[in-house]
């Protein structure tokens, strides 16, 4: 039978059940993007050391979110196949383990980080205004103690979004969320204890968003559940089928997050007006990303649930079908914040020739982030959950690498575009990862690979 030939009402998701697992993702990440910058709203309020010291220990966090999350991602991709085949307890065996190496892992790097703290700024981002160096140090030890909240907290989220049931983190994060908000209003507004006030709210939320889901992950009435007996095991051969899909995405982002460094380092060559419409476009882009990113999750789970039940023709079929919702999506999302752009431009103080800038800036990135993100992003994660995570990850350096790195220099400083050079290098990165991963579709071959 042809997928066409094939009813939809016989395929193992209906447009309800996409619309649920879809809405929340996407809240939530809008939700997470606002409290981000309410955050940086209030620490601002905290004095410049504190502003300086949090914005570069949150670039040196990134590289262990991401870690996180990749292994996160890992464990979701084998629960999601194990979930589709109807192997719920290998799917709560599996997720015990991820819980079990996600806490040992992330116990290891708190360890490092509260040991070589201060070595570990200084080596990445040099000499630093002592004041700066004391308020980096303070908010990284606080930090580091809400590493294993973190790794807990994804691992128990990688669950319910395997499941779908989205909206559960989706709640989680609103609780989270204003715990952090209202923690960091009363640390630097009624305590006046600085860096030291924003650092201690973002531990306190992350810890209950970690209590919680975890006690929801033992609870007998779900489908798949934590339980103590998996969790204090080592099991290699489980743990090998999260690290297979887990250490290449970690490779790749961590590659990305590399070249993120070096980007902001050719930024720094374009003067003041550049760097700063750079800098207010940056963050616009991210808003203007939530819709492709949100929709990550979603192919994993429904991609994953398809393979392992070996349902080729399904997969095949919610390849497509979700790579078109997040083209629209994430079109009239784009389309939306760019219109809105002159209204953001209003928060800042800028002279008319930045504001110029950043308008161009925010239009190249919408334009691309609307037609080749939904398949150089939100698809690769698709592909990957069918188990083709090899071939992702080798594309997505090289493009990073000889697409981003080397024409960002090549427009930015040799052809003296400045930062258009930088966001042109962007969109062709985008655009030669959505070719290579709409080919890879086409061609059929991530239909060969076996997670489980």
């Amino acid at each position: 039978m042809k997928r066409e030939d094939r009813p939809e009402k016989d395929m193992p998701f209906s447009n309800r059940d996409l619309r649920e697992m879809i809405v929340p993702l996407f809240l939530e990440q809008l939700l997470v993007m606002l409290v981000g910058i309410a955050d940086t709203l209030v620490v601002s309020y905290a004095g410049e050391a504190a502003v300086s010291g949090v914005s570069l220990v949150n670039q040196f966090n990134t590289i262990f979110i991401y870690l996180f999350t990749a292994l996160a991602s890992g464990g979701a991709v084998v629960i999601s196949q194990y979930i589709g085949r109807k192997e719920t307890e290998s799917a709560g065996y599996s997720a015990s383990q991820l819980l079990m190496f996600g806490t040992a892992f992330s116990l290891l790097a708190a360890a490092l980080v509260l040991v070589g703290n201060r070595g570990m700024l200084g080596l990445l981002f040099g000499k630093v205004e002592e004041p700066v160096m004391e308020a980096c140090v303070t908010y990284l030890k606080i930090s580091a103690y809400s590493y294993p909240a973190l790794a807990v907290y994804n691992a128990g989220a990688a669950v319910y979004r395997s499941l779908g049931k989205t909206n559960v983190t989706m709640y989680l994060s609103v609780v989270s969320n204003f715990i952090n908000i209202v923690g960091n209003v009363i640390g630097v507004f009624v305590l006046h204890a600085g860096v030291a006030g924003v650092a201690w709210p973002s531990l306190i939320a992350r810890t209950f968003s970690a209590v919680i889901i975890t006690l929801l992950c033992f609870r007998k009435k779900n489908e798949v559940v934590y339980r103590l007996g998996w969790i204090f095991k080592w099991d290699t051969a489980c743990l090998k089928r999260i690290w297979n899909v887990a250490i290449p995405n970690g490779v790749e982002n961590g590659i990305f997050q590399l070249v993120k460094v070096a980007l902001s380092s050719i930024v720094a060559l374009f003067g003041t007006y550049q760097i700063a419409a750079n800098g207010v476009a940056q963050s616009i882009w991210s808003l203007a990303a939530l819709a492709g990113v949100a929709m990550g999750p979603a192919f994993i789970t429904v991609i994953g649930q398809c393979m392992g039940n070996r349902d080729i023709q399904a997969a095949d079929y919610y390849l497509t079908k979700l790579s078109k919702i997040t083209l629209l999506l994430s079109s009239a999302w784009n389309l939306l914040i760019f219109l809105f752009t002159p209204l953001f431009l209003q928060f800042y103080a800028l002279e008319a020739q930045t504001r110029q800038l950043v308008v161009w800036l925010v239009l190249i990135h919408n334009v691309f982030n609307a037609a080749a993100f939904p398949f150089s992003g939100a698809l690769s994660n698709g592909i990957r959950a069918a188990g083709d995570v090899k071939f992702t990850m080798y594309v997505s350096v090289i493009s990073t690498i000889a697409g981003r790195l080397f024409l960002s220099w090549l427009l930015g400083i040799v052809f003296h575009m400045g930062v258009i050079g930088i966001a042109v290098a962007m969109v062709c990165d985008w655009v030669i990862r959505a070719v290579i991963f709409i080919w890879r579709q086409k061609s059929g071959k991530w239909k060969e690979f076996q997670v489980i």
